[in-house]
């Protein structure tokens, strides 16, 4: 595998994990994303994670994706959207998250700003078309030159991913790691409109291990995400703690408040991470405490100022950790 002195990329993470403990679970859907995708949900081990990584980085190289390109995702939150950011990082690309409430002109916009060369999305969430969205959106930008996608009913000229889990990889035409490289593009709103804010594997990990080491999450954690996957916060929060723990991350399409307490118990979940406002009312309601494996929560707060005027942490039995968000630009554990 190819590797360079300096820290590692989060692929680097991923690898270390898979030798320690390919068989362990390593990712979870949510319960209810045959309601939401029209897919099964799926649990996957680290070796089958690996498998897969594999596969998609193969078929984004195959498709003739220059290293360091852009690639759009615009995934819910299962685990096809962990699979796709692990495989453009194999692959040498950066990976450009799009929120999953834009349509085909904000799309169209993002995907001007950065150049992207190629579009990922899944084929429905909750009723709406995501892949006619894409590409819609694909065919007003002169830089995409390839259109996939997950799920079923795609329309014509999008391709398939689901079947690319029997490619298999040609490590010889791997770049070499560089964790000082852009490795994920994210979105700020400005009075110019949407401005595309570049993070590097160094500036990832810094943010997630910021708020590791605060909420003192312990090794082999089963993290349950219930964050929507498309800004700096939301990626480092879940994902990327998820590499630095070495345990499990569920995911959890957001909001449904029942689905999430049934998906930590059956996972048997010690740790939550979820908006602290969500968090807050759970435990004011004692829905915290159906969970008995919870021991850590993880609450982002988007407006900083609202943390003096909000009701104190009430639960005794679970830590809870504010994380206060200040746009795109950082944030603070």
């Amino acid at each position: 595998m190819l590797q360079n002195n300096s820290s590692p990329t989060l692929d680097e993470l991923f690898d270390r994990i898979l030798v320690r403990q390919p068989d362990r679970p390593a990712l979870i859907d949510p319960p209810d994303k045959l309601r939401v995708t029209g897919q099964p949900p799926q649990h996957l081990t680290f070796a089958q994670a690996d498998r897969a990584v594999s596969a998609l980085a193969a078929h984004f190289i195959e498709a003739g994706l220059p290293a360091n390109s852009i690639i759009a995702v615009q995934l819910p939150n299962t685990i096809e959207l962990a699979l796709t950011v692990l495989a453009a990082h194999r692959a040498g690309l950066i990976v450009a998250l799009l929120p999953q409430l834009w349509r085909q002109a904000e799309l169209a916009v993002a995907i001007n700003r950065t150049g992207a060369r190629a579009i990922v999305a899944m084929g429905s969430i909750d009723g709406v078309n995501h892949a006619d969205l894409a590409m819609n959106a694909a065919a007003e930008v002169f830089s995409v030159r390839h259109v996939c996608g997950f799920g079923g009913n795609l329309p014509e000229g999008m391709v398939p991913l689901d079947i690319a889990a029997e490619r298999t990889i040609d490590r010889s035409r791997l770049m070499i790691r560089d964790s000082r490289r852009a490795a994920l593009v994210t979105f700020e709103a400005s009075g110019s409109g949407f401005l595309a804010v570049p993070r590097t594997h160094v500036n990832l990990i810094a943010a997630g291990l910021a708020i590791f080491l605060e909420s003192g999450l312990p090794q082999n954690a089963t993290i349950l995400s219930a964050l929507a996957p498309s800004s700096f916060a939301g990626l480092t929060s879940s994902f990327v703690m998820w590499l630095l723990s070495g345990g499990a991350l569920a995911m959890h399409h957001p909001f449904d408040e029942n689905v999430l307490v049934r998906q930590m118990e059956a996972e048997r979940c010690d740790t939550l991470v979820a908006p602290a406002s969500l968090a807050l009312r759970m435990a004011e309601t004692g829905a915290l405490s159906a969970v008995p494996s919870l021991r850590h929560v993880v609450g982002l707060w988007r407006v900083p100022e609202q943390v003096g005027s909000s009701e104190p942490w009430s639960d005794r039995e679970r830590q809870m950790t504010d994380v206060y968000l200040f746009g795109e630009a950082g944030l603070f554990a």
